[in-house]
């Protein structure tokens, strides 16, 4: 509930703090006193637009600061979505600059304004005869029946299954898609895939190709120069095996005259056996060179292919095609799967229809057991605020499609008159009697959920006698389960509240402004009998006024 209402330098306020309590609170005042400028004021708090209008000087900044209790709305989630420190006492303040710029906090952490009309809705509803067309609102009217019906844990159930139907549809619908458009290149694509299947491409073939290929194209180059190798190896006169024989016979015949020597003898001896080795396979490279015409046709067609398969894909390498050949097996097994895969698609979508199929059976159920009862009770209370022939007709008609919160359309038709034809609430009810209908709605819902702090602005205008009475009895009632604040212009409802403030204007430095103060008893008084009578109190309108209060 709200508990207190700072506000400095806004619209004819320069400063004014209200402590509010519990109950049934009265606000009265002439026309024109600045009533509208505490409701302006509180809009600003929770998230409505700002300009430089909204500065009394408009040389120092704007500050509103709202106090609410929220111990036992349940509030911790929404604090934490919102990414705020829950407090029990939340302080919500608005500042408006001098340069327009506006700036607000929730619990001393800056919010944007998006964040302050969530909170809104949890806390304050403000309520007049302009905010009477949310009756109309067919989200409005299932709202109502849900919330008698205790409808919201069910509601929040099949709100999540119909995010997930909804998700799985909108896959279903990509998959078949793709399907389509995989099945045109399907074709094309089988073939490119075939193409690199029956390629049977191996990592490293290219470079071991091209490397034995160019030795065949260079068969007879290679084959001189090994023979010439040989014999410049093992020539009997002048060839370097020869030589090393003759040159290590030399050295081992003085090696043991000394370590230098012997050492020499044993490195040419070392080099002659590295030689040897080289020898032997230069004879058996030198015998394994031929010239085979059919292998050189063999490697060119192998490389070719390789070559042409690269550029078909604009790929450098055998790797790239590797991956491309991959991947074409993915778009050909998706084509050959995809029956499989919808039909795997249409049976998530199926189980999980017929769990919303449940749960909006379940929803509609515990709609239709307490629409008689709201019926009732609405002709009732309006019956008591002096439409005694107003009567309702409510009906739920079942759809095959999912909405938002289950499977039905609402009617909510209205009829004021006995006998008269039932229509649409905005079509056939006037004003004043769409400000007894929501009046009646919130009375209702007091009784059943945890509302908000409440604000009726002016509702009881055009309103006297009797029904003044009734509607006092209402607010009274609905105030033993919330906080209700009534702007009035009624003795018969400003004498039901638990406290009463009054809105008046003064002066000061000659500019007008708006003040408020909380009335004594006496002060109370006098202020009723002034509603009764007008500003030449008389004893009688006195005793009216004591009389209303007791």
């Amino acid at each position: 509930m709200l508990t207190h209402l700072s506000i400095h330098n806004y619209a004819l306020i320069n400063q004014l703090t209200i402590d509010f309590t519990k109950g049934l609170s009265i606000i009265t005042g002439e026309t024109g006193a600045g009533k509208s400028i505490l409701l302006g004021a509180l809009g600003l708090v929770m998230g409505n637009r700002a300009d430089l209008s909204s500065l009394k000087d408009t040389e120092k900044k704007c500050i509103i600061e709202a106090q609410f209790s929220v111990e036992g709305y349940a509030l911790q989630e929404l604090f934490e979505e919102l990414d705020l420190d829950y407090e029990q006492e939340t302080i919500i303040r608005r500042e408006i600059l001098p340069s327009g710029k506006s700036r607000a906090f929730v619990n001393d952490t800056p919010v944007t304004l998006s964040v302050l009309n969530a909170l809104k809705t949890k806390l304050i509803d403000i309520h007049s005869q302009h905010q009477t067309i949310q009756l109309s609102d067919v989200s409005f009217q299932f709202s109502v029946i849900d919330a008698l019906a205790k409808n919201q844990a069910k509601i929040a159930s099949y709100k999540r299954g119909l995010r997930t139907y909804n998700k799985l549809r909108k896959e279903l619908k990509a998959l078949q898609e793709e399907t389509e458009k995989s099945k045109e290149q399907y074709e094309y694509n089988l073939h490119l895939f075939n193409e690199l299947e029956e390629a049977n491409l191996k990592e490293g073939e290219q470079e071991i190709l091209e490397e034995k290929l160019d030795k065949l194209n260079n068969i007879e180059e290679i084959k001189l120069n090994l023979s010439e190798a040989l014999g410049v190896s093992i020539n009997e006169e002048i060839g370097i095996q020869t030589l090393l024989n003759s040159l290590e016979g030399r050295l081992q015949k003085i090696s043991s005259f000394s370590k230098e020597y012997e050492e020499l003898a044993n490195r040419v001896t070392s080099v002659k056996i590295e030689l040897d080795d080289v020898v032997t396979e230069l004879e058996s490279a030198n015998e394994e060179v031929e010239f085979n015409p059919n292998e050189i046709e063999e490697l060119n067609d192998r490389l070719q292919l390789i070559y042409n398969l690269q550029k078909k894909h604009s790929a450098s390498t055998i790797i790239e095609l590797q991956e491309i050949h991959a991947l074409l097996s993915e778009k050909v097994a998706q084509v050959e799967d995809a029956g499989g895969i919808v039909a795997q698609k249409e049976g998530e979508i199926k189980d999980v229809a017929k769990k919303l199929d449940e749960v909006a059976k379940m929803i509609t159920t515990s709609r239709n057991k307490v629409i008689p009862k709201l019926k009732k009770e609405l002709e009732y209370l309006l019956s008591e605020l002096g439409m005694p022939n107003a009567r309702f007709a409510i009906e739920l008609l079942s759809l095959e499609e999912y909405l938002s919160n289950g499977k039905d359309n609402l009617q909510f038709l209205f009829s004021a008159n006995k006998g008269g034809n039932f229509g649409e609430l905005k079509k056939v009810a006037s004003g004043g009697e769409l400000s007894r209908i929501m009046l009646s709605i919130k009375k209702i819902l007091s009784e059943n959920i945890q509302l908000p702090t409440i604000i009726f602005d002016e509702i009881d205008t055009g309103v006297s006698g009797e029904v003044s009475n009734k509607i006092a009895k209402i607010m009274q009632d609905m105030s033993a389960h919330m906080q209700v604040i009534t702007i009035t212009h009624l003795p018969q409802i400003a004498s039901k509240g638990v406290q009463h403030y009054k809105v008046f204007k003064g002066e000061e430095k000659g500019v007008t402004t708006s003040n408020l103060k909380l009335l004594s008893e006496d002060e109370r008084i006098r202020e009723i009998a002034e509603m009764l009578s007008g500003k030449d109190v008389s004893e009688s309108a006195l005793t009216h006024a004591k009389e209303l209060l007791n």
